[in-house]
Formats: C-alpha cells, structure tokens, sequence
C-alpha cells in the first residue's frame, strides 16, 4: 500500500525558504508561554508542599488536570479543522490568563486546583498549547511544504525548550525573596510568568492568520488514473489548459478514483491506530516521572528551588541541543532510526537516574537524558503531521496528543501514591518498562517507512 505524498519529512532547504507569517507568530507565542510554564514545572509542585499538600495529592491534581485536557481535545481537535484554530487557542490563552490571576491573589485549594486542571500549572508542555496542543500544530503544518516540516518542528520544540529553560531558571526566585515573602508565600510571585506569557501569546495569535482547510474534491476533469495523492490539495481547474478536458468523466473513471480514495483513507487509519498504540506506551513512561521530578529532587535530596530550578534549566536547554540534532541526523538515518537511536540512550540514563548518590550526578543524569529523550520530539511531531493527507491533518494531532495524554494522565497519580509510600526509585524502573515497548513498537510499526537521505 502506497504511503501518502506526505509520508515523512525531508530536509529542509535553507536557499529562499519563506515560512507562512502564521509559523512564526505560532513559535514566538509557544516561547512566551514555555517561560511560564518552565516556572512552573519547578514551582508548582513545591509551592503544593510547602502547602503541606502530600505527595498522593499532589500527584491527584496533575493527573487531574491532564484528563480533562484529554477530553477537551477529543471534543475540539478534529472540529479545527473546518472551524479553524484560531479562536480556540485565543480562549486558552484567556483561561491561562485567569487562572494565574486567581492564583497571584489566593493559595485557596479550590484556586490551585482549578489552575492545574484548566491553566495546565505544574504540568509543563515544552510551550504546546495544553489540550489544544493538537491545533497548534495542525496550524503549523497547515500551509508548510512537507520538505520544511523537520526544521520547522524542531525550531518550535527548540523555542518551546529555550523558554522552559528561561522559566526553570526563574523559579529559584522564591529563595532570594524568602525572608520578605516567608514560606510558601515565597512561590506565588512566580504566577506572574505565566501572566505575561500568556499575554504575549493572545497578543500574537490574534495578529496569526488562520485559513480554514477543508475536505477537497476531486477537479471534474479528473483522470482515470488519479492517484490517492490528488485530493492532497485544492486544484483550481479555470484556465488549467493542461488538465482541462473537453468531456465529463466516465462512471469507470470516477470509481477508480472513490476506490484509491478509500484505499489511502485505510492505510491513513491504520497508521493512525499504530501511533496511538506506541503513543500510549510512551505516555505512562512520561506521567511515571517527569510532572512530579521537581518534587523527586526535594524528597530524594532536600533540595529547594534555588538548585532545582538551575537543574531543571539545565535539561530544557540540552534538550533544545537534542533537537537540533535531531533534526541534522534525519537526512542521514531517517526518522525513525535517530527516535529510537536517541531515545534508547535517553532511557539507559533515566534509568541510571535514581540510583546516582548526590544531587548534582542526578541532575547531570536527568538533563542530558533530556537531549537524547525530549530533543526527538519535534522530528516526530513533523512523521505524525505526514501520516496523513492536509485535510486529516488535525484528526492525526488529535491522535497523536490524546494516545500520549490518557496514559500520561494516569502516572502522576500512581507515582505520587508510591512516593508518598517513600518508594523513591520504582516510578523510574516502571517507567523505564513502558518506555522500551514504546521504542519497539515504534521500530515495527514506522521502522519501513524510513528513507534516509531522501
């Protein structure tokens, strides 16, 4: 079965690239709110602590928080593609806005939970739009040629780590204003970040132009031999004198073309059904450890922000290093190969992780671990983005965020039970587990579609 046209990134060519003026706006309204959010994947859960909220709890409301993330995104995500995207990510930036603002003024239980299950405080997303993360990037891939997708999407998971980088850095803050702001007063300041940040965002987005794709339809002169990839964009037949054609179609002409319609359709939903498959195996190795690492640091350590917060930075930044390279060793090795070549040395030092007897091997472990793990990222979001033709393209984001998500959403609960029992290392051992099916379900399912140097 023939792939789609778009079937996997290529590299990009640098010479005279023009990126659509939506992509850049996009990027730079990720960065603004990576900065909040990097603040508070360090912030958050120690804040919730010096709250005296305990680990179980703690562990509750984050995967609270990514549930109904999950569910806002089966209810809206495949809609943006006929609704557009604009108006959603503008409501988010809106309710991102709120939260942070009900959570300057109040340490409120009710406050703290609605801002981690609606404004997403404690999660960290690498900058992505929360629930509406999917929209964001169909947004991306709506007008980008194929071939610019690898570098696109690697810039914006780039930005995306720079800024969660920034905002990690920032989130030591608490401990230079203690004695004038005492104990966990001390954290609420940082809800500023993702104020601005948010601010900034609606700011762009707004300014972003947004065209609403549709399903197209075959041109009447379409040809007894049109191929699955003719309806992969909207084909203007006036003044077209080459495919101009004097007389309708026959009837055998349009069934050959409904048949190779319904052929590619399958093979889209069924790679779609094996993304969601290794997706969902990656999503709980993700929720085991990463939303409460912070947290792990202080119980495994008793470290404050003021060592953490650098730590944490320190993981953004060499994974916006991973992503660069990511993006190099695609031409050379293709996709699939420099995920799971990456990823597998990634696991080895998460692994390592716990078992490390001070705080700075740990850290060190942890952050380059983020290069070869996280810096993959874009170069898979550019695969799922080219498993499907343009006007499937926000049904394969939703697909590829909800199958990561669900899971995702159930390991901060099961890990925040075990580190409230004090069992410091099994969220790493069982999160090494799902992650190392995931890396040979991606191999199987994707591992034949790879063409380097293509």
């Amino acid at each position: 079965m023939s792939m789609p046209t778009e079937s996997l990134p290529r590299p990009a060519r640098r010479a005279h690239e023009t990126w659509p003026v939506a992509v850049k706006l996009i990027m730079g309204a990720r960065f603004g709110r990576s900065v909040g959010q990097g603040a508070l994947v360090v912030g958050f859960s120690l804040y919730l602590h010096a709250l005296n909220w305990s680990a179980a709890a703690i562990g509750a409301v984050l995967s609270a928080g990514l549930l109904l993330g999950v569910v806002l995104t089966l209810l809206i995500g495949p809609a943006s593609d006929r609704l557009g995207r604009k108006q959603f990510l503008l409501a988010y930036e809106g309710v991102l806005i709120l939260s942070a603002l009900l959570a300057l003024a109040s340490s409120a239980t009710w406050v703290l939970t609605l801002g981690a299950v609606l404004g997403g405080f404690g999660r960290g997303a690498n900058g992505a739009a929360g629930p509406f993360g999917p929209l964001e990037q169909a947004w991306l891939a709506q007008d980008l040629p194929s071939a610019q997708r690898s570098r696109v999407f690697s810039l914006n998971s780039t930005l995306g780590f720079f800024g969660m980088a920034l905002g990690a850095l920032l989130a030591g803050l608490p401990a230079l204003w203690g004695g004038l702001l005492p104990g966990a007063l001390a954290y609420r300041p940082l809800f500023v970040l993702p104020l601005m940040g948010s601010a900034i965002g609606l700011a762009l987005i707004w300014r972003a132009p947004d065209a609403k794709h549709t399903r197209p339809k075959p041109p009447p002169a379409a040809s007894a031999t049109a191929t699955p990839e003719s309806d992969t964009e909207i084909q203007s037949v006036e003044g077209n004198t080459h495919r101009a054609m004097p007389h309708a179609p026959s009837a055998h002409a349009e069934k050959t073309h409904d048949l190779a319609h319904s052929a590619t359709h399958a093979e889209e939903n069924r790679l779609l059904w094996r993304l969601g498959l290794a997706n969902s195996l990656n999503g709980l190795g993700i929720g085991l450890v990463a939303p409460l690492m912070a947290y792990w640091f202080l119980r495994r350590f008793n470290h404050g922000p003021a060592t953490i917060g650098p730590a944490l930075a320190a993981s953004f930044v060499l994974a916006a290093v991973g992503a660069q390279f990511a993006q190099r060793f695609v031409p050379r090795y293709g996709v699939v190969r420099t995920v799971v070549g990456m990823r597998g040395v990634g696991l080895l030092l998460m692994v390592l992780t716990p078992f490390m007897p001070v705080f700075i091997l740990a850290a060190g472990f942890w952050a380059v671990r983020a290069a070869f793990n996280q810096g993959t990222l874009g170069v898979r979001q550019a695969l799922t983005m080219g498993l499907t033709r343009q006007h499937r393209q926000g049904l394969a984001a939703t697909v590829n965020n909800v199958s990561i998500q669900v899971p995702r959403a159930i390991g901060p609960a099961i890990a925040g039970l075990m580190l409230h029992q004090g069992w410091l290392t099994a969220p790493f051992i069982l999160a090494a587990g799902f992650q190392l099916a995931y890396l040979i379900a991606y191999q199987r399912f994707f591992g034949g579609m790879d063409k380097p140097g293509s």
